[in-house]
């Protein structure tokens, strides 16, 4: 192979393994960076957790549907929710999976219950990453992104992975876009318990 035709492969190889490494690298972006209709690009997150005061605080949205496993998940009223929006392809997505894993199952005597939502993924796929982790709590498959979109304007349709904490009010209490970390995550869902 000539030297030229040698770089040229090597130039291709290098721009289709940047275009690969920015598909994964999916995250959270904050309201500014949301989309225009037919942009599809993820924006980072820096995984903060942002608190709403009481008088700030929007209804979530109901939520129903099929989860991974064949079985039907809702938000119980009365209780406090960790609704967390993923992908098995998302690289930070993956990062926080044993986060949420170990939260949610030690705020579960507290009551907590967590649930997740699979957006923008093959359902075989999401399957197999979920029996791969068995996180411990449900994840609804919504390929089409119907369920995110109820919660546009708190989420953006680009925020991935996402995590809202829901009151047991059923309000929006607080949210963080991108990889949560276990100290801040723990923290915002004991101060939300605790109310």
């Amino acid at each position: 192979m000539s030297a030229k035709r040698l770089t040229a492969t090597r130039l291709t190889a290098l721009a289709a393994a940047a275009a690969a490494v920015t598909a994964l690298a999916g995250c959270a972006g904050g309201q500014e960076a949301q989309p225009r209709s037919g942009d599809t690009r993820f924006v980072p997150g820096d995984g903060r957790v942002e608190f709403f005061t009481a008088a700030q605080r929007q209804k979530a949205p109901a939520i129903e549907g099929q989860t991974l496993d064949g079985g039907t998940a809702t938000l119980a009223a009365g209780k406090v929710h960790v609704l967390n929006f993923w992908a098995s392809w998302c690289a930070p997505c993956r990062a926080e999976a044993p986060v949420l894993k170990d939260i949610a199952a030690t705020t579960k005597p507290k009551g907590v219950e967590f649930l997740g939502v699979n957006f923008k993924d093959l359902q075989a796929s999401a399957q197999a990453y979920d029996r791969a982790v068995k996180p411990g709590y449900p994840s609804i498959y919504d390929q089409s992104g119907r369920t995110l979109l109820k919660f546009q304007g708190t989420v953006p349709p680009a925020a991935i992975p996402s995590t809202l904490i829901i009151d047991a009010q059923g309000r929006i209490a607080a949210r963080a876009l991108g990889a949560v970390k276990y100290d801040d995550l723990l923290a915002a869902v004991t101060k939300v318990t605790d109310e």
